[in-house]
Parts: structure tokens; C-alpha cells; sequence
């Protein structure tokens, strides 16, 4: 729906205790920090896209009924399971390929955007709306992803066919050390 320079973002609120949200909690969906609004409706979840958010991700295509992956913000007293990810969406990349490999999972074959196809390290991460997963034989901007059924059951990734559009977060440590190399 529209808002301001960006749209309304209303979903069904999961259920269980930890989605008890609170106005101005994060809330990464597909991959994208959001910011849950205060009040609204019993069981929804409702957020603001700004013009950046839209401009980075894919959102402002979205239609009502596409799955989207949930996760509440880690709090720093939590225990790190995983790569880290800040939810800070570099751009929108795309599925090229989609195969099923030998133990039942998947391998992807994708683009990253341009802007952020340097950050591409064999066995360093990529998070692709909103799962954090290694990059295996990067080339230039493209590279493959193994999706393990674990993954497959419970992201939406197992529904990503070619052309698919992903949120595409790049490895948040390769961005910080070129930002003091650069200095």
C-alpha cells in the first residue's frame, strides 16, 4: 500500500511468543532490516519501505501471497550460529540455475549485483534474502550456493527457479576491511 515516498509492508504475524513484537524492532524479512511499526492490527506485522529499501530489493515488485523468510534481530548477548549479517541489502541478484544435487539438497547458480561482485570469496558468505550461505567457485559475479534440505524445507529458497530475484547481502567483514584498506 502506499506510504510517503515508500510503501506498506503488511504480513500475517507468525505465530508464538516471539513475534510479540514492538514498535521500532528490526525485523529481517527476505534478508531486509525493517523496522516493525507500533500498534496496527492483532496478528499482522507492519513495516515501512523507504524509497532506499525499495531501490536495493526486490519489494517493490512483491505480490500478496509470496512466501518471505522471517527472523527476529539476534540480541549481542545471543550466541553467534553462523555467518554474520546485518540485514543491510547490497542489491538484487538473480538465480541463473537451479539443480538438485546428489543428497538432496540444491545448488544454485547465481548473479550478484555488479557493484558487489568484488566481495565474492570461495567459502566466504553471501546472504540471499536473508539466509546465510558459502559461496563456492565464484566467478566475476557469478557463483554457486549448496542448499542442504534443512534449507530447502525452511527458507523459501526451495522454490528459487531461474530468474528468480534475491535480496543479495555481501559478506559484512570483506566490506569492512575494503573500507580500511581503502583508507
Amino acid at each position: 500500500m502506499p506510504q510517503g515516498s515508500g510503501l506498506r509492508l503488511v504480513l500475517a504475524r507468525p505465530a508464538g511468543e516471539a513475534w510479540q513484537t514492538r514498535g521500532g524492532e528490526s525485523v529481517a524479512v527476505s534478508g531486509a532490516c525493517l523496522t516493525a511499526l507500533a500498534g496496527g492490527a492483532p496478528g499482522e506485522l507492519a513495516f515501512d519501505l523507504s524509497a532506499e529499501t525499495l531501490a536495493k530489493t526486490w519489494f517493490r515488485g512483491l505480490e500478496p501471497g509470496r512466501a518471505l523468510n522471517l527472523e527476529r534481530a539476534m540480541r549481542l548477548s545471543d550466541r553467534l550460529d553462523g555467518h554474520l549479517v546485518s540485514g543491510h541489502v547490497d542489491g538484487v541478484g538473480r538465480v541463473l540455475a537451479s539443480e538438485p544435487s546428489g543428497d538432496g539438497g540444491r545448488r544454485l547458480r547465481c548473479e550478484a549485483p555488479a557493484a558487489a561482485a568484488g566481495y565474492l570469496v570461495d567459502k566466504g558468505s553471501v546472504t540471499l534474502d536473508g539466509v546465510s550461505l558459502t559461496v563456492v567457485a565464484p566467478e566475476g559475479a557469478r557463483f554457486e550456493v549448496a542448499l542442504i534440505p534443512a534449507t530447502l524445507e525452511k527458507t523459501t529458497l526451495g522454490t528459487a527457479r531461474a530468474g528468480t530475484a534475491l535480496n543479495f547481502e555481501a559478506d559484512l567483514i570483506g566490506k569492512w576491511v575494503e573500507r580500511f584498506v581503502r583508507r
